[in-house]
């Protein structure tokens, strides 16, 4: 069985921000990259993930079943997967990275 093609994330979520969207990226205390994103969403009942979900579909230009939180639900530090050309993604992902903190 043949690996989906996409790329996998770690997003540092901000959940009822005041303006949505993405920060850049940002680094733990170990040196671990992450994209930092904020949503106007509460962290309650999933809507805040599905807020991020959305965010991220619309920003790297995939359908929002593209996006896939595949750990860090009730974390502030998300587990992502983008299905997708692996490529694009990666040089979209460059773009935001650009916007460091």
């Amino acid at each position: 069985m043949a690996a989906l093609a996409g790329v996998r994330l770690a997003v540092k979520l901000i959940p009822k921000s005041s303006r949505e969207g993405i920060d850049g990226v940002s680094f733990d205390a170990q040196g671990k990259v992450s994209l930092r994103a904020r949503v106007n969403a509460p962290p309650v009942e999933g809507a805040a993930n599905e807020a991020l979900i959305a965010l991220l579909a619309k920003t790297l230009k995939v359908a929002k079943r593209d996006v896939s939180l595949i750990g860090g639900a009730a974390s502030r530090t998300k587990m992502l997967f983008v299905a997708g050309d692996e490529a694009a993604l990666r040089a979209s992902l460059a773009r935001l990275a650009e916007r460091r903190l």
